[in-house]
């Protein structure tokens, strides 16, 4: 078995976006093109994000460290630190209201 630090992983990540020129950055923590199941880390610094795009499938969103704004035409939801969302099957946006790490899950090839 093989464990995974989720807590340094987002460490990681957040240095790295610090370090990047677009204020993010993204590590795939389980998955590719072989799996069904892919989970990302993703890393924004405030103010920075992901713009409008369309939902990958079935999906959801755990915040590992900061606060942030899942929105959608119609919806949005902010949420912080240990808080889980479904991610509607529609286009949607991802805005961190602080400097912010989200696991991403999705399920591919359905």
């Amino acid at each position: 078995m093989d464990v995974v630090s989720l807590k340094a992983t987002a460490a990681e990540q957040l240095e790295a976006a610090r370090n990047a020129h677009a204020g993010r950055a993204a590590h795939t923590v389980y998955g590719g093109h072989e799996h069904k199941l892919r989970q990302t880390a993703i890393a924004l610094l405030a103010d920075h994000r992901l713009d409008d795009h369309e939902s990958p499938g079935e999906a959801s969103l755990l915040v590992l460290h900061g606060r942030v704004r899942l929105s959608t035409s119609s919806e949005s939801a902010e949420l912080g630190e240990g808080e889980y969302l479904i991610i509607p099957a529609e286009r949607h946006n991802l805005a961190a209201l602080e400097d912010s790490v989200v696991l991403l899950t999705v399920v591919t090839g359905i």
